[in-house]
């Protein structure tokens, strides 16, 4: 029986397996990158009230009205629907919220967004949005804000009876007021 010394033994086994590392395809970086948005915003806070996972999409000299038309349920950002996460009840509204994990959905309008928890998840887009499956809705004001906004964002911060959503675009600001249940 022939000897093998380790050396030869590392160079066939990187021959057989080593090709294999080489020879994946990772993707590109996404146009529409995602995010994610908390309260409290600080990582270092493990005790949150609410998260949205959610893509960017940028307008890049589009208008807000072709990327989120008026009146047309949207996905809330781009690629999958956004993901709201609440870590204790909340209401929307005069809606309670359960703690779980639920899709965002919006109805941009001028002037006002129908803001909307749905029961549905892992929808790619809109096109698993069922009306059946609402958990709550809510008119939220739309307004125009300081500066333009390239990348949909979303934002919380601290109101006196919860938390405000903010989620800002062009020059259009919505404001979600999310308060602790009783």
């Amino acid at each position: 029986m022939k000897r093998v010394s380790f050396t030869s033994l590392v160079i066939l086994v990187a021959m057989c397996y080593g090709t294999t590392a080489i020879a994946q395809n990772f993707i590109s970086l996404d146009k529409s990158p995602m995010d994610i948005a908390s309260y409290p915003s600080s990582y270092k806070v493990s005790d949150k009230l609410v998260r949205v996972a959610y893509s960017r999409p940028q307008l890049k000299d589009r208008s807000l009205e072709k990327l989120a038309p008026n009146d047309k349920i949207w996905r809330t950002g781009a690629n999958e629907a956004a993901e709201i996460t609440f870590y204790t009840s909340m209401m929307l509204g005069e809606t309670e919220i359960q703690p779980g994990t639920y899709s965002l959905f919006t109805i941009p309008n001028k002037g006002s967004w129908t803001v909307i928890v749905n029961k549905a998840s892992n929808n790619w887009g809109t096109s698993g949005y069922d009306e059946k499956m609402d958990v709550a809705r809510y008119k939220a004001p739309a307004t125009s804000g300081n500066k333009n906004v390239e990348a949909f964002s979303i934002t919380f911060d601290e109101s006196k009876t919860g938390v405000d959503m903010f989620m800002g675009w062009g020059d259009v600001v919505v404001t979600v007021p999310f308060t602790k249940a009783k």
